[in-house]
């Protein structure tokens, strides 16, 4: 329905972004792997996929059409829906999924909650010849981290890719206790992998 969206980023979390475009603001559900290309734009445009649910309307965007493209693979296999898409995403970076898939390598995906031997087994079989065809290769852009506020939004990262806040924040808080001067971005990845 929504192809993409272009207007002024009003607010900005590691999972979603609320974007002005002409006066409407859409929440938009995104990766850490988004947040890290957006974090510092005050506008731009997000690539969408809408998700209607029973029970809600869900629009996710990307930083790039490929990002999207990855995501309508992953949510095409049985066993992982939108969530479970974004949190692969938010774990690893596009060029790294398309690598593991291409590849054969379901052991990079299962290390990833919520992502069991099966499933990651089948996202090989069913999109191996589909993402392969994607030839990409972003770069990695890391950004310092940023005072008190890094600890409270890797935790509501984490809380939005559906871990519990006390394990959230355990997580996060073990990470930093190695590594004061980490970026969001690898903040949550490593608490993801601590979870």
């Amino acid at each position: 329905m929504y192809a993409y969206l272009k207007g002024s980023f009003v607010s900005k979390t590691p999972s979603s972004v609320i974007i002005d475009v002409n006066g409407v603001g859409y929440e938009v559900h995104i990766s850490l792997n988004t947040y890290s290309k957006i974090e510092t734009l005050k506008e731009g445009l997000l690539f969408t996929h809408l998700i209607i649910r029973e029970d809600a309307q869900l629009l996710y965007g990307f930083a790039e059409s490929k990002e999207r493209d990855i995501f309508l693979g992953l949510v095409s296999v049985s066993g992982i829906g939108a969530g479970t898409a974004r949190l692969i995403l938010s774990y690893m970076k596009p060029d790294e999924i398309v690598k593991a898939i291409t590849y054969g390598d379901a052991k990079s995906l299962e290390r990833i909650k919520g992502i069991g031997k099966k499933t990651a087994e089948r996202a090989v079989l069913e999109l191996k010849d589909k993402l392969g065809k994607l030839h990409i290769d972003l770069p990695v852009a890391l950004t310092p981290a940023a005072a008190p506020s890094v600890r409270q939004d890797a935790a509501e990262a984490l809380q939005a890719l559906g871990i519990q806040r006390a394990q959230a924040e355990q997580a996060v808080q073990k990470v930093l206790a190695l590594e004061p001067e980490i970026s969001l971005e690898q903040l949550v990845k490593k608490a993801l992998k601590g979870v």
